[in-house]
């Protein structure tokens, strides 16, 4: 049925009307005081929502250029990185890295196994010299559901005294605590088309007074990306390029939304959908790809496909009857694997429907080996229980 699509992906997520309304309004004067007034309300919420008193930028970007800018930003050439890799994000870092001429060290576990926290603590420790500037971090990996232990690694780097803690946010902001001046995290990256709930386009860099201080020592080349134009501008209540104004109006609306939810009841809302989510999922027979489940993120969950069934057949089947989408399995996890995710503007009827229409997906693909009902009856017990 046309216009009749649900996402059911860790982004795109779905965009509430209020906001798509206000992105209808047509675009105003950058440069003037009503689009100040804007920007102003705007960073003052993006700074509620990080939990930081530093500045946060807004570029007309993906998550990934505004990951490439806190590297652009805070480091340089030949400079000792340690990168953790556990999924095809943290593999992202570590291409960037290299890509960029750091000396990346990767810290990697298999994809769906969250990081090696003692592994960073040693590497730390043992680095007398302070030859590592940084570590780069996933905070949830998309592709596998994993969520990491940032907390504990940034406390191991502030401990060090000379590294810096950069973060991809990306599906954690706005659907688990990311408590940047809290944790001390130094650099946090993410994109407008996640938890932020409105259409992609915006990328977000939380930049700590450490972060800003490495930038006036760093020796990147950068232009668009640079900190320190975009904190001049700031001041000044503008920015230092064309904005996406239409996707400021949706943003300004949604952080309101956010605002009168609150914090608290944001993270709690997607911990229950994720709990709902996978209650229903292993209620049909089916095995979750993290491990422990105790380390799986609240944004997104990833589910092995049956022995014997290709998990794009069961997207295939959600997508062309139901028009649901899920997302695929990435790189080597492709046709073994598909990830629903549950972030952003997403309710519990919306979990509800997704276990109801997986079990028959799952039965169209010749899969039965569960209770008629399971699902969605394990999904409905932990929403109504929590």
């Amino acid at each position: 049925m046309k216009d009749k699509l649900m996402l059911m992906i860790p982004g795109p997520t779905p965009v509430p009307e209020s906001a798509l309304l206000a992105m209808a309004r047509g675009p105003i004067e950058h440069r003037s005081k009503d689009f100040t007034a804007i920007l102003e309300e705007v960073t003052d919420g993006l700074r509620w929502l990080h939990q930081t008193t530093s500045d946060v930028f807004v570029f007309s970007a993906s998550g990934t250029g505004a990951m490439e800018a806190g590297i652009l930003n805070t480091l340089s050439p030949g400079e000792r990185v340690l990168v953790g890799v556990n999924g095809k994000f943290g593999e992202r870092w570590a291409e960037m890295s290299e890509q960029f001429g750091l000396n990346c060290e990767r810290i990697e576990t298999p994809w769906g196994i969250p990081y090696p926290v003692e592994i960073f603590q040693e590497k730390l420790a043992a680095d007398h010299e302070k030859t590592i500037k940084a570590v780069i971090l996933t905070h949830s990996e998309t592709s596998s559901g994993v969520a990491n232990d940032v907390q504990a690694i940034a406390a191991a780097a502030r401990a060090h005294g000379e590294a810096l803690v950069i973060v991809d946010g990306v599906t954690s902001v706005g659907a688990m605590p990311v408590l940047m001046d809290e944790w001390g995290l130094d650099v946090v990256a993410s994109g407008s088309q996640k938890g932020y709930m409105i259409p992609p386009g915006l990328g977000f860099v939380a930049v700590s007074e450490r972060a800003m201080a490495a930038s006036q020592r760093s020796t990147f080349p950068k232009y668009y990306w640079s900190f320190e134009l975009a904190q001049k501008s700031l001041k000044q209540g503008t920015t230092p390029f064309t904005p996406a104004v239409n996707l400021f109006y949706a943003l300004q609306m949604t952080l309101q939304m956010m605002r009168a939810e609150g914090l608290e009841a944001i993270y709690q809302r997607h911990a229950k959908l994720a709990q709902a989510t996978r209650a229903g999922v292993k209620a049909l027979g089916l095995k979750l790809l993290v491990e422990p489940e105790s380390a799986a993120s609240p944004a997104v969950t990833a589910v092995m496909a049956p022995e014997g069934i290709n998990a794009d057949m069961i997207r295939s089947v959600l997508k062309k009857q139901f028009d649901l989408a899920t997302a695929a399995g990435q790189d080597h996890l492709k046709g073994k694997i598909f990830r629903i995710g549950h972030l952003g503007f997403i309710s519990d009827r919306d979990v509800l429907m997704t276990m109801a229409t997986l079990e028959a997906a799952l039965h169209t693909v010749g899969y039965s080996e569960f209770t008629p009902g399971a699902g969605t009856r394990a999904a409905a017990d932990v929403l109504a229980h929590s």
